[in-house]
């Protein structure tokens, strides 16, 4: 089976290296000079804000830009579509590019339909390795019991109007050493997710025209692949 999107979505089985929080601080720019993370009370107070403005939303949908670079070939993978979300685990990734292409959960079971070739994977989510990268948006998890956080200022990380939150998971996983959350400073609203994996390969998103709290009907997180369609489960 060829990558699928859900696998380059949430870069999953990656082995784990270690790297220093200055290199990935700087993992689109030059090393020197490092920026100078913020105070521990004033990162608790970022994460806080952020964890504050997901408890109350219950429903998230947005256009997407996503870009994967491979580090080992230096190669970039530029995909686009909409997002929706709705907790507790539901969630509709549509790919405009490639085309057709699907990540849908009904909270309990996870498709991931590649449309030019046809085949679907298809895994129970309590079996999966669901990230907690993007679990604040699924409302399955918090980002506070799940990472150490640095906070560093947006302008220094070319995100201005802004601050980044480097976050270390406390539980190694082989998916990601690294997950950057760059926050708006006005709305404490996530607007980019950025996944550093153990080969140094960076995958990032990019939130367009986000919206929170819009009525989603239950229809939107099922799917059923057309006719023709090779189903693979583990």
């Amino acid at each position: 089976m060829r990558r699928a999107p859900f696998v380059v979505l949430l870069a999953l089985a990656l082995p784990l290296v270690a790297t220093t929080s200055a290199d990935v601080a700087f993992a689109d720019a030059p090393p020197p000079p490092a920026p100078q993370a913020a105070t521990a009370e004033q990162t608790r107070d970022a994460v806080g804000k952020v964890q504050a403005f997901y408890d109350k939303t219950q429903t998230f949908s947005s256009e997407f830009t996503q870009e994967f670079w491979v580090k080992a070939y230096n190669q970039k993978k530029q995909s686009k579509g909409k997002v929706t979300i709705q907790k507790p685990g539901k969630m509709h990734w549509h790919y405009d590019d490639p085309k057709d292409n699907k990540v849908v959960s009904d909270g309990t079971t996870i498709k991931i339909y590649e449309a030019a070739n046809k085949q679907m994977y298809e895994q129970n989510v309590d079996k999966s390795q669901f990230p907690a990268a993007l679990s604040f948006l699924t409302g399955t998890g918090k980002l506070g019991d799940t990472f150490n956080f640095e906070l560093f200022p947006g302008e220094k990380l070319a995100f201005p109007g802004g601050q980044v939150l480097v976050g270390t998971p406390k539980v190694p996983s082989p998916a990601y050493q690294k997950v950057l959350f760059y926050i708006d400073s006005a709305t404490s609203q996530v607007r980019q997710v950025m996944v550093l994996d153990g080969q140094g390969n960076r995958n990032k998103f990019v939130f367009v025209n986000p919206r929170v709290n819009d009525p989603i009907a239950p229809e939107h997180f099922k799917f059923t692949p057309p006719a023709g369609t090779q189903i693979v489960k583990p």
